[in-house]
């Protein structure tokens, strides 16, 4: 149930790109069916009818206005009707997904569409997917492009899209040399398996790489076959949509755009094999190896190498090569960043959770997962958070990208909060810097390290919900320590270059009738916070300075307290301080 307070947070301070107002005074929008097609298709959101929405206005409190929604009931009757006829393909909603909210006098009818399941999609409208389907992305609701729709027709099967045999496509179109290393590291990692004694040719049979056109009996190889082990001639004359680049620029010489760089050149045949076994070495070329003996065998790898290698297999397998783009992998002197052409079968939140693997290739996939690359259970992506949270670096960071159609990556070989972020962001925004929460100086951080910073990023790293870090943007914004970028219904955010820092953030106690002395710099944070913010309990203390423990926070405030400048006061189950009444 969606109740009056909620509604009201998402109006203020929720992302506008899953949230869809309409006035429908007086019966249901026709609009109202494209919003429920582009919510399924994409990831969710909430439609709310009475209300009116005025996109040019930029102070919130006026931007929305409440209109009564006549005859509720009798709308909501007229909605279930119409979403179970063949207005829709398929209604995903259930009862708990539609209901009536008191707001101010006025009554609105609140309707959450969930993300259908991509066995689902396309979810369209008057019985045609080509021109009945729709996605959302920051300017509101848009018509699905022809490839769009298409895709998400083959993703609806779960038999993938690397199977389909390629007529015309034999054994002399794959590259034997890429076979025979392939053959070489199966070998090594299957030395008892059967198929070792096989020649090339049922090999790749077995593999799925080619398979037999039962209604010609003639053996094609199959889109899994030649992307892996084609020759370069062959997969760009079927391929000639996708391309695969690589470019380090680490180590950057002065005026140098980068230190090297993997793209087609006519020197190697541009297959996925080929393509990994090139990048890999120099991924991981600068990465620390640790030195220990199993049994007398060296072994040097680490979580670390393993994330990147699995980051690697799940572009490979989960792009879609039926579009035009780009398979892309950066390295920088500050991490990774991977992109591929194609959306996420699975939500974000799946993905993160892991547990489950729907591979877009499933042959592709089984190649690398036999030579002990990724994995078939869904482990892949929380093996990088994991190994990311290990090191105690930021979260990686999985969006996809609508408006490009493609998913993206980033890897950063950086803390949280490094010390020279922290340092930066005190020297720019001064005590202010420190007066805030921690959640906030994330965001903050975030914004330095990453150049922007968005609601749905932070909710990856945070872990809250869209409205709850939006009242944080929304203060941030209001400080003029954060710049809003608005795009339509999608907003970024950047550090404001410009911050001046006022004077008594300089001098925080000239206002006082008498100078007060402090025995340390610790103790006039504490002081100065509680001036500011009312009061302080014992974890902002924690956050504020560089205390690490209850114990020293309970010191400190101690401190305070014998000296005579703040109360302690029982706030429920919690204490705080406050300045004490002279």
């Amino acid at each position: 149930m969606v109740e009056e307070n909620i509604i009201l947070e998402l109006l203020k301070y929720g992302e506008r790109i899953n949230l869809e107002c309409k006035k429908a005074e007086n019966k249901l929008p026709n609009s109202i069916w494209e919003t429920y097609s582009s919510f399924a298709n994409t990831d969710g959101g909430i439609i709310l009818l009475g209300i009116e929405e005025h996109v040019q206005e930029t102070d919130l409190a006026k931007r929305f206005s409440f209109v009564n929604m006549e005859h509720a009931e009798q709308r909501i009757l007229e909605f279930w009707n119409t979403i179970n006829s063949d207005k829709v393909n398929i209604n995903i909603l259930k009862d708990a997904n539609v209901g009536t909210c008191q707001i101010k006098g006025a009554t609105v009818i609140w309707i959450e569409v969930p993300q259908a399941d991509y066995r689902q999609k396309p979810v369209y409208i008057n019985g045609n997917p080509m021109k009945g389907s729709f996605k959302r992305n920051h300017e509101g609701d848009y018509h699905c492009t022809e490839e769009e729709v298409k895709s998400m027709l083959r993703d609806a099967s779960d038999s993938g899209n690397d199977g389909g045999l390629l007529q015309g496509y034999t054994m002399e179109d794959i590259d034997i040399s890429t076979l025979r290393s392939y053959r070489i590291e199966f070998e090594h990692r299957n030395p008892e398996h059967i198929w070792n004694g096989v020649d090339d040719a049922a090999f790749l049979k077995k593999m799925g790489g080619c398979a037999v056109d039962r209604t010609t009996g003639k053996e094609w190889l199959t889109a899994a076959g030649l992307l892996m082990f084609g020759t370069g001639l062959a997969v760009r004359e079927r391929f000639d949509n996708i391309r695969m680049d690589f470019i380090d620029e680490s180590n950057l010489m002065p005026n140098s755009r980068w230190s090297d760089r993997i793209t087609y050149d006519g020197t190697w045949e541009n297959n996925l094999y080929n393509f990994m076994r090139q990048i890999l070495p120099k991924l991981v070329s600068n990465l620390k190896r640790p030195f220990r003996l199993d049994g007398m065998v060296r072994i040097d790898d680490t979580p670390i190498h393993k994330a990147i290698r699995e980051a690697v297999v799940n572009m490979m397998i989960h792009s879609d090569y039926l579009i035009t783009g780009v398979l892309k992998i950066v390295k920088t002197d500050n991490g990774f960043f991977f992109s591929n052409p194609g959306n996420l079968k699975l939500p974000v939140r799946i993905i993160y959770e892991g547990g489950y693997s729907v591979a877009r290739n499933p042959r592709i996939q089984t190649m690398f997962r036999m030579i002990g690359l990724g994995d078939n259970v869904g482990s892949g992506f929380p093996t990088i958070l994991n190994a990311w949270g290990n090191e105690k670096w930021r979260k990686p960071d999985l969006y996809q990208n609508e408006e490009l159609n493609q998913v993206e990556l980033k890897l950063w070989m950086s803390s949280l909060m490094p010390a020279e972020c922290t340092e930066y962001l005190k020297k720019k925004f001064g005590l202010a810097y420190c007066h805030l929460e921690k959640d906030a100086q994330l965001i903050l951080g975030t914004a330095y390290l990453e150049h922007e910073v968005t609601n749905t990023r932070m909710q990856s790293i945070l872990g809250l919900y869209s409205t709850e870090i939006g009242h944080i943007f929304s203060d941030l914004v209001q400080k003029e320590m954060l710049i809003a970028n608005r795009k339509g219904r999608w907003t970024n955010y950047q550090l404001n270059e410009n911050y001046e820092i006022e004077n008594e953030q300089y001098e925080i106690f000239d206002f006082e009738p008498k100078q007060r002395k402090f025995k340390n710099k610790t103790d006039q944070i504490i002081y100065e916070y509680i001036r500011v913010n009312g009061f302080i309990t014992v974890y902002q203390v924690l956050d504020i300075t560089g205390i690490t423990t209850k114990a020293g926070s309970n010191i400190a405030l101690g401190r305070l307290m014998k000296a005579g400048l703040i109360t302690k006061e029982r706030q429920g189950r919690h204490f705080i301080y406050r300045i004490k009444e002279s």
